[in-house]
């Protein structure tokens, strides 16, 4: 017999590779001479970075960058071991986790650290990029990070812009001479599970950046300000394609000059991730949107891994309808149905009126032990043993 384990963190709990050594345990009380197959998944968020380097392998580099608002922080990234590949998270460097509720204000934040985090990683050789940018601090529509990889965002008077929100508006010419042929070159796969458009009633400003500090007449500005810096960006993307008829396009007194061609998407289901990080990544650096889960399971060879397995086992703190969204539990289910595996998942806390395509869905808690002893590591690991022991059990 052969049974997979895939499950999510446990979060302030239990790591995912923990979740799995866990449920192993459990799994050989039942057969001892299984084959069980162990891997650590994430679904793009918080995690994910963890997941892939125990995974894949790799190391964690750590170096200096400024925060959302300008000071030096310490922040992570990960390299695989095909040495070509870099994990990162972008709330390590601009979360909103960074700053204290008095400090958010997306008129003054800025993705310029997540910008320095990839310059790093391409200096040590990383031309591929796995990136999670959940967890945001900033409404910049990813300028703080462009700015870091070289790009140059000018104002009617020629003055570099800083890249903070209260930027998007006076953006006027955009310089990319200074990007590295590096840059270019590079692949960029970003975990993605919002579908807001990059500005209007649904974009970022309106729908996400209250969350980050704005009051509404910030939102209103951002949303403007979005707005402004995508009609900027395409004529900065048509001046490029036009590049051997015109070096420059006028608009409202501003010159756009120097382009990649890449067409600009302010429109695309994901471009109001992260307060625009979305339109940035594919609009300048050419890069592919995922569901978070699917970039994860994508880079481990999942559907590889679970080819003749008799069993998948999911699961993640609390599974309930957001589960099916696209969470990790989820995104497992799928790939696991298309080749005819069943799937059962365990959590924490289960609020789900129905089985929703899983064999079998548990909570391993009791219903008389209380959150603060159930997460316990020690108290969490063995709920897990003693619950996916006992399932296996009635299904033997």
């Amino acid at each position: 017999m052969k049974i997979v384990i895939a499950s999510d963190s446990f979060k302030g709990s239990l790591a995912s590779i923990e979740v799995a050594q866990s449920i192993e345990m459990g799994i050989l009380d039942v057969f001892p001479s299984c084959d069980v197959v162990k891997v650590a998944v994430a679904d793009g968020g918080e995690g994910t970075m963890d997941a892939l380097c125990q995974s894949l392998g790799g190391k964690v580099v750590r170096i200096p960058v400024e925060d959302p608002i300008g000071r030096t922080i310490n922040a992570s990234y990960v390299i695989l071991e095909d040495g070509n590949t870099a994990v990162l998270e972008m709330s390590s460097a601009s979360g909103l986790t960074l700053l204290t509720p008095a400090e958010r204000n997306p008129m003054l934040t800025s993705t310029y650290g997540t910008g320095q985090l990839i310059d790093d990683a391409i200096g040590r050789g990383c031309r591929r990029f796995l990136v999670g940018i959940g967890g945001s601090a900033t409404n910049d529509a990813g300028m703080g990070m462009l700015k870091a990889l070289g790009y140059r965002f000018l104002d009617a008077d020629g003055n570099e812009l800083s890249g903070i929100g209260a930027s998007l508006s006076k953006v006027c010419r955009i310089d990319d001479s200074r990007v590295l042929q590096a840059v270019r070159e590079s692949e960029f796969i970003v975990a993605c599970d919002v579908d807001s458009p990059l500005y209007g009633p649904d974009g970022a400003a309106y729908v996400f950046a209250p969350q980050k500090g704005a009051d509404p007449e910030m939102v209103r500005a951002l949303d403007d300000g979005l707005r402004h810096f995508a009609e900027v960006t395409a004529m900065y993307m048509n001046s490029s394609e036009n590049r051997s008829s015109a070096n420059l396009d006028k608009k409202d007194g501003c010159l756009l000059f120097n382009g990649n061609g890449i067409q600009g998407r302010s429109s695309m289901p994901g471009a109001g991730a992260a307060g625009g990080l979305g339109y940035a990544f594919v609009t300048f650096l050419g890069a592919r949107l995922k569901r978070g889960v699917d970039m994860v399971l994508d880079a481990i060879g999942f559907d590889k891994m679970i080819e003749g397995a008799d069993l998948v086992i999911t699961g993640e703190g609390r599974i309930d309808a957001q589960t099916l969204t696209g969470k990790t539990p989820y995104g497992v289910l799928q790939r696991a149905s298309r080749q005819g595996i069943p799937v059962m998942a365990l959590a924490g806390l289960v609020d789900l009126d129905d089985s929703s395509g899983f064999t079998a869905i548990r909570q391993i808690t009791p219903p008389d032990m209380r959150l603060s002893e159930a997460m316990l590591p020690a108290v969490a690991s063995a709920n897990l043993r003693r619950t996916i022991s006992a399932l296996l059990q009635q299904f033997r």
